[in-house]
């Protein structure tokens, strides 16, 4: 059976996809929701409404609640070796680790004596070292964080190591740096440049870097330009396709670039996760809606 959701433009999506799965409104009456982050220890997932401060919960046959009142505009979120959550804050201005305990540790505010810029979005590296973007999005307005100078030079792609406290940038020439990850053996970093969002003809493209031994980025390409909306945010299969955000819902491309399919979703998509016992789950946040659906892949978290 076919699903409307679903559109194929190469065979290789027909495993991907999953055609007698609908896809599934789960929570909805938000303003922009972000950062999806799916927790394996309790077998639910996390989102942030960035305008209306909240990062909220769900979990099959619990429903939605409000996890955090005031995650100080949170956006992007991830989860290190030891299960902790590892935060973006917009109007914090940084990158923030939630304990088991509950308590809140601040890892980086700064860069070279200046405050960053509005910390997105972040990944975790099987070596413990955490990489985000700081665009600067949430200082251009009070909507997503609060409206203040910028001290840095650029935005940048940072590489945190959270036991030295080492910061250091890893790219400085993007425009807006956004979502980002790593290909399954951690070879490849993606990272999605939205400049695009302020200037009609700044970039809407993902690019890919080869990650040194070292922790140098290398050899950076262009791996997919984004032709409907903004890749936002993406994750990856364990065969290293690429799911990424746009504007008319999920696209799909091939380790070499080619787009495989896309799943439709009735409003823009932000970002998107893996999840459930089975990585086979995808939640996707869609401007006022958070969606559900199964996929044949099997996600990295």
């Amino acid at each position: 059976m076919a699903s409307s959701h679903l559109v194929t433009y190469d065979p290789r999506f027909r495993t991907l996809g999953q055609g007698n799965v609908a896809l599934k409104q789960i929570a909805s009456g938000m303003l922009w929701t972000e950062g999806p982050v799916y927790m394996p220890q309790g077998n639910y997932y996390l989102w942030s409404d960035i305008p209306n401060d909240k990062v909220y919960q769900w979990a099959e046959g619990m429903g939605v609640r409000v996890f955090d009142h005031d995650p100080r505009n949170s956006n992007g979120h991830t989860l290190d070796q030891e299960g902790r959550l590892i935060s973006c804050e917009h109007r914090g201005r940084q990158v923030t680790r939630r304990e088991h305990d509950g308590t809140t540790k601040v890892l980086v505010d700064s860069y070279d004596g200046k405050r960053l810029n509005s910390p997105n979005d972040v990944v975790v590296k099987s070596d413990g070292s955490i990489w985000f973007s700081d665009p600067s999005y949430g200082i251009l307005t009070d909507y997503e964080g609060k409206r203040s100078e910028q001290e840095q030079a650029a935005c940048y792609v940072f590489r945190l190591d959270p036991e030295t406290g080492d910061l250091r940038i890893v790219a400085d020439d993007f425009v807006k740096p956004n979502g980002l990850a790593f290909s399954p053996d951690e070879s490849l970093l993606y990272v999605s440049d939205t400049g695009m969002s302020h200037d009609p003809n700044g970039p809407h493209h993902i690019r890919v870097f080869d990650v040194s031994e070292t922790g140098e980025l290398l050899n950076s390409r262009v791996f997919a330009d984004i032709e409907v909306g903004l890749s936002d945010g993406f994750r990856l299969d364990v065969d290293g396709n690429v799911w990424t955000s746009c504007g008319s819902g999920v696209q799909v491309f091939s380790p070499e670039g080619d787009m495989l399919g896309e799943i439709l979703v009735p409003e823009v998509v932000s970002n998107l996760c893996f999840g459930g016992p089975k990585r086979n789950q995808l939640l996707i946040t869609a401007t006022t809606s958070v969606y559900m659906t199964y996929v044949g892949a099997t996600g990295c978290y």
